[in-house]
């Protein structure tokens, strides 16, 4: 019995950290399933969609766009975990940033916009780089390292987690 409460003891700490993973990765899997039905749905109904990032409320999720529908039923929102943070890199341009506050104002809630044409090619103007992140309040001490990350791919034309994470984790 000794032996097994020592075992634990050791394995414990390093299990939270592994369970803390998961759930990064599992969010950012959820968010690039979004983006892939957002691109699908935006091009089987021909309407543009919008997929919105609000990391004060920490929600996102995604509508059409507002011009075509005064309301989407097939709307959706999901919460963050409550031990994940999401950080977005949004686009430095002027023209990007004029498009997102447009995108925003269509919305009615400061959030970072997505867009997805009906083409299925993603709109100007959109982040580069999504970060999910640990949450440092909860007391855990958090490593550049211990983010997932969503990127923009090489060909811009969808959303995805990177092979390489460590060109994210010094941004």
């Amino acid at each position: 019995m000794a032996v097994l409460v020592i075992v634990l003891a050791v394995v414990a700490p390093s299990l939270g950290n592994f369970f803390r993973g998961r759930t990064l990765d599992s969010e950012a899997r959820r968010f690039v399933s979004l983006t892939r039905y957002a691109e699908s749905r935006a091009v089987s109904e021909g309407i543009p969609m919008l997929l919105w990032i609000d990391t004060q409320q920490r929600t996102y999720g995604l509508t059409e766009e507002v011009s075509y529908e005064t309301r989407d039923i097939h709307a959706i929102t999901y919460d963050l975990g409550r031990d994940v943070l999401l950080e977005v890199m949004a686009p430095v341009s002027v023209s990007a940033r004029r498009e997102q506050a447009q995108s925003s104002l269509q919305l009615g809630r400061s959030a970072t916009v997505i867009r997805f044409q009906p083409d299925g090619f993603l709109g100007e103007g959109n982040p580069e780089v999504i970060g999910f992140r640990p949450d440092p309040s909860t007391g855990r001490k958090v490593l550049p390292t211990d983010a997932v990350w969503v990127a923009l791919s090489a060909n811009r034309l969808h959303y995805e987690i990177p092979t390489n994470q460590l060109a994210y984790a010094r941004r």
